[in-house]
């Protein structure tokens, strides 16, 4: 590979290109100071959320480009540490920073442009794959990002118990192990978790034309969201299912591959799935439901100006 210093990034490409491209606009996504994010966590996760859609594809991370919209009084050291803070996922993660540019904007504009690799056409798992009688799983943990938002508002305190959850969505790790794990397992369908599971989802079932039956109860939350939410007088499962940028992936599997799935994940080093619900025919939603069976209506994170 031929990367920075040059007019143009040259790579030795392999079969298949899997392409995201992914932008973070100060005042939509994040704001600088005021205990909300720095310079480098602005990095870390505009890099993460471009190399998440990569993990919901199951594919291997290749190069990355970013471009930087820097408003006047951005100080050069800042935009270095945002850099090197996006530079050392990438190296975490097997991805390369190849390229990008540098612009005057008029806010501070992070937007990254990941590719990934596999070998045949056929091989990136897709939304539109589900099938009826499928098992619905999702890695990790959820409710992080919404925990750590109404922290960030001031709607909740940064309180001890709250650490865990704005730890973690300050610096997200995209699910790339469990992808391509989840990929090889044989998964129908897949999608990443940044506007929210009850967002997501639907839009899984959507591309699908299936119903997601999902409950509540099941989905696993990441340490702090229960105090947050008590806090917040919420219910913990329903601010997680809400809330935005947990990067964890949602997918589909049929019942008789649920060891292979569990297998495959433990066998690549990956914390085992939540099972939480399943795929039934019927008009294209995710449906969830509480402990008494009865529907919950909810809705996902949409970005917006604060």
């Amino acid at each position: 590979m031929l990367g920075g210093g040059d007019d143009a990034a040259v790579v030795r490409a392999r079969a298949v290109c899997v392409t995201s491209v992914d932008a973070m606009v100060e005042g939509v996504h994040f704001r600088l100071g005021e205990g909300w994010a720095t310079p480098e966590e602005v990095g870390h996760r505009a890099l993460a959320g471009a190399l998440s859609d990569l993990a919901a594809m199951g594919v291997e991370p290749g190069e990355a480009y970013i471009v930087l919209g820097l408003p006047r009084g951005f100080e050069e050291a800042d935009a270095l540490a945002l850099v090197r803070a996006a530079d050392e996922l990438a190296l975490r993660t097997g991805a390369a920073i190849a390229g990008g540019d540098v612009v005057g904007a008029p806010v501070l504009t992070v937007a990254v442009t990941a590719v990934g690799w596999c070998e045949e056409p056929s091989a990136p798992v897709r939304r539109d794959g589900a099938e009826v009688d499928d098992l619905v799983g999702v890695t990790g943990s959820l409710g992080a990002g919404a925990a750590a938002l109404a922290v960030f508002e001031g709607r909740a305190g940064a309180t001890p118990a709250a650490a865990p959850a704005l730890a973690r969505a300050r610096a997200p790790l995209p699910r790339l192990r469990e992808g391509r794990a989840l990929a090889r397992a044989g998964v129908h369908a897949m999608i990443d978790v940044s506007d929210g599971l009850a967002a997501d989802a639907a839009h899984l079932a959507r591309a699908s034309g299936v119903r997601l039956e999902l409950s509540l109860q099941a989905l696993p939350l990441h340490d702090g969201v229960r105090e947050v939410a008590a806090e917040l007088g919420r219910d913990p499962a329903r601010l997680a299912a809400g809330g935005g940028e947990d990067y964890e992936l949602c997918f589909c599997v049929a019942p008789a591959r649920r060891a292979a799935v569990e297998r495959a994940l433990r066998d690549a080093g990956c914390q085992a799935p939540s099972w939480i619900g399943e795929v039934r025919a019927g008009a294209p939603q995710a449906r969830f439901s509480d402990e008494r069976g009865d529907a919950v209506r909810l809705e996902g994170y949409e970005h917006r100006w604060r």
